[in-house]
C-alpha cells in the first residue's frame, strides 16, 4: 500500500478534501452532543379501561394507562402541551426534575400554578440539568395521580456512558394501585365523612394487576430476557398510598441508581420503594431458562391500619425457555418469597445500603437547622357538622400535619404567584422551624396534642442557604413510614434511626462522606431521618408526604426561596399561558 507523502498534503485538491472531511468529523461529533428539544402533547381524557372484570371510565393521558414514557438525555429540554378534556381540574408534576429557575413548570395545584380547567391547556417548558436515571411524571391534583402517570427516562448526554456496563435491554417497571371504583369519588367520600378512604383493590405492574387477580391473567405484563444478558429495570412506585416491596423469583438485583442519582452498586434480592421513589436495578439472565414471577406487595408499617394486602405480578420470561409457545403460557412461573407486610428490618437494611458512588460535597456549615414532626391527627367534630360527617375514630375527622400545622391549599391564587407578585392574604411566612411543643414523639402522646392547627404557612430561605431538616415521625394515632418528597431539589440523606432524634447522640451517625442523593426520603416508622441541601433554586417548593391520603389531610409545607443576585439566580417570568384561578 502506498504511503501518504508530503506531496499529497501539498496537493490543493487533496488538502481541500481532507479539510472538508475534518470539518464534517468535528461537526458530527459536536452535533451529536448538542442537547435536543422534545415536544409532546398530552391530552387528559376519560377512556374506557377494563380491569378486575369491570370497565371503568378512567382518566388517562392520550388514552394510555399508564401514560406515555418520555425518553430524553441529560441536558435536553421538554416542551409538553397539556390539554384537559376531562371533567376534573388537572396539573402535571415532573417528579424529581430540579426545575432550575422554572418553578412555573413544577405542577402542584395551587402551589406553583392554578389548575388547568376542563377545556383549558397549558404548556410545560423545562430543561433537565445534571440528572441521569429514572424519574416519572404524574397528575398533582386531587387523586388523579391514581391513573395519570408515566415514566421519565433520562439517559446520559450523547457520547457519555453509564457508570456500569451497558445493559442489553432496559425495561420500565411502573408499580401502581388500582381502585375498582372512581378514585376521585373515593377521596371525596373520605373528605365528606372525615374517615379514612377505602383501600385499593389491586396493585399493578405497568398497568396490569397480573395472574393472582380475577380476569387479569391474559394481560399479565411480560419482561423478556435471554440467557447471559443483563436487563436494566427502571422501577417506579407510582402507587397512590402504599409503599411496596418488589422482587423477582430466584434472581438478584444489583442496585445502581435511585431517584435519578447513581448509587454505589450493591446486591439484594428485594427492594422497597415508597410512593414517588425510583430504583434502577440490573438483573442478569443467569438462571435456568424458564418463567419467573416479578412480584410487588405492601410494606405496611402502621400497626392496625387497614391496607390492600394483595400481590401484583409480572413475568420474567427467558426467550430460550425449553417449551413451545403454547405450553409456555401454561407453565406456572416460579413464585418468589416476599417479606412480611411489616418487615421493617428488611426496609432498614435496604435503605442503609444506599450510598453515593464516591465522596460528595455535603453542606457541613449549616445556616438553617430545622426540626419537622410529621404524622397524623384527629380533629374534634365541629358543632355545625352532623355525626355522619365525623366518622373517624370516636366521632372525629382524620387530619395530618408537620410541626402541628395542617397545610391548607389556597384557592384564588397559586402560592408562587402570591410570593412573586407580593399578593397579600394568601399565605404567611411563619412556618415554625421547630415543633411548638416538645414531647415524646414516638411514645404515648397526650390526646391534647392530637389536633393540629390549619394554616397556609411557608418557611423563608435565603438563596444559597445551607439547610438541614430533621424529619421526625410521631405516634399520634399511629406511627408510620412516611415518604417525604421535596419539590425543586435533590437532597442528601445523611442519617436515619428509630425513636426520638437526639442531637447529642445521633449526630455521630451522620454520613458526610457518601450519603445517597434522593428527592423522596422514607422516614422510618417510629423514627427519624436527616436531610441536607443548598437552597440554590428560587421559588416556592412543596415538601409533603407522598401518601396522597396524607397530603389530602394536610401533611405538607412550603419553602419560600428568595432570588439570588442576577438573572441566573432568579426565577424566570411566568409564561403567558399560565392558567388563572
Amino acid at each position: 500500500m502506498e504511503s501518504v507523502g508530503l506531496n499529497t498534503f501539498l496537493n490543493p485538491r487533496c488538502s481541500f478534501v481532507l479539510i472538508v472531511n475534518l470539518f464534517l468529523l468535528i461537526f458530527a461529533s459536536t452535533s451529536l452532543a448538542q442537547p435536543k428539544t422534545h415536544q409532546h402533547e398530552f391530552v387528559v381524557q376519560a377512556t374506557p379501561v377494563k380491569r378486575l372484570c369491570k370497565n371503568h371510565n378512567t382518566i388517562t393521558v392520550n388514552g394510555q394507562y399508564p401514560g406515555p414514557t418520555l425518553e430524553v438525555n441529560n441536558g435536553d429540554t421538554l416542551i409538553v402541551k397539556v390539554t384537559n378534556k376531562a371533567r376534573y381540574n388537572v396539573t402535571i408534576h415532573w417528579h424529581g426534575v430540579r426545575q432550575i429557575r422554572t418553578g412555573w413548570a413544577d405542577g402542584p395545584e395551587f402551589v406553583t400554578q392554578c389548575p388547568i380547567r376542563p377545556g383549558g391547556s397549558y404548556t410545560y417548558r423545562f430543561t433537565i440539568q445534571g440528572q441521569e436515571g429514572t424519574l416519572w411524571w404524574h397528575a398533582h391534583s386531587s387523586w388523579l395521580r391514581a391513573t395519570v402517570y408515566g415514566a421519565l427516562i433520562i439517559r446520559p448526554k450523547e457520547g457519555d456512558s453509564y457508570p456500569f456496563t451497558k445493559p442489553n435491554r432496559e425495561t420500565p417497571i411502573v408499580l401502581g394501585e388500582w381502585w375498582d371504583a372512581n378514585p376521585i369519588a373515593v377521596v371525596r367520600e373520605a373528605t365528606r365523612t372525615g374517615a379514612a378512604p377505602n383501600v385499593s383493590d389491586a396493585y399493578t405492574i405497568n398497568g396490569q394487576p397480573g395472574d393472582l387477580y380475577n380476569c387479569s391473567s391474559k394481560d399479565t405484563f411480560l419482561v423478556p430476557i435471554n440467557s447471559g444478558e443483563t436487563n436494566l429495570l427502571r422501577v417506579i412506585n407510582a402507587a397512590l398510598n402504599q409503599e411496596l416491596f418488589f422482587t423477582v423469583a430466584n434472581h438478584k438485583f444489583t442496585v445502581v441508581g435511585a431517584d435519578a442519582s447513581y448509587t454505589k452498586p450493591f446486591t439484594t434480592s428485594v427492594i422497597m420503594l415508597g410512593p414517588g421513589q425510583t430504583t434502577d436495578v440490573l438483573i442478569n439472565g443467569d438462571q435456568p431458562p424458564a418463567r419467573y414471577y416479578m412480584a410487588a406487595r405492601a410494606y405496611a408499617s402502621a400497626p392496625n391500619a387497614p391496607f390492600d394486602n394483595t400481590t401484583t405480578t409480572a413475568i420474567l420470561e427467558y426467550k430460550s425457555a425449553p417449551c413451545a409457545a403454547k405450553n409456555c403460557a401454561a407453565s406456572k412461573p416460579v413464585m418468589p418469597p416476599l417479606p412480611a407486610f411489616n418487615d421493617t428490618a428488611t426496609v432498614t437494611a435496604f435503605s442503609k445500603s444506599l450510598r453515593s458512588p464516591r465522596k460528595v460535597e455535603v453542606p457541613t456549615e449549616i445556616d438553617e437547622n430545622l426540626f419537622f414532626t410529621v404524622g397524623l391527627g384527629l380533629n374534634k367534630c365541629p358543632q355545625h357538622l352532623k355525626a355522619r360527617r365525623c366518622q373517624g375514630p370516636n366521632g372525629t375527622r382524620f387530619t395530618a400535619s408537620m410541626n402541628n400545622v395542617s397545610f391548607v391549599l389556597p384557592s384564588n391564587f397559586s402560592l408562587l404567584q402570591a410570593y412573586q407578585q407580593g399578593i397579600p392574604g394568601v399565605f404567611t411566612a411563619d412556618f415554625p422551624a421547630n415543633p411548638p411543643l416538645q414531647f415524646d414523639y414516638t411514645g404515648n402522646v397526650s390526646r391534647s396534642l392530637w389536633q393540629p392547627v390549619p394554616g397556609t404557612r411557608g418557611y423563608k430561605l435565603k438563596y444559597g442557604s445551607r439547610v438541614q431538616v430533621v424529619l421526625q415521625d410521631t405516634s399520634i394515632f399511629t406511627p408510620e413510614n412516611h415518604p417525604i418528597h421535596l419539590h425543586g431539589y435533590d437532597f442528601y440523606i445523611i442519617a436515619e434511626g428509630f425513636g426520638n432524634f437526639n442531637p447529642k447522640k445521633d449526630t455521630s451517625k451522620f454520613n458526610l462522606v457518601d450519603p445517597p442523593m434522593r428527592n423522596t426520603v422514607a422516614v422510618p416508622v417510629n423514627g427519624w431521618a436527616v436531610i441536607r441541601f443548598v437552597a440554590d433554586n428560587p421559588g416556592v417548593w412543596l415538601m409533603h408526604c407522598h401518601l396522597d391520603v396524607h397530603i389530602t389531610w394536610g401533611l405538607a409545607m412550603v419553602f419560600l426561596v428568595d432570588n439570588g443576585v442576577g438573572e441566573l439566580q432568579s426565577i424566570q417570568l411566568p409564561p403567558a399561558d399560565l392558567p388563572l384561578c
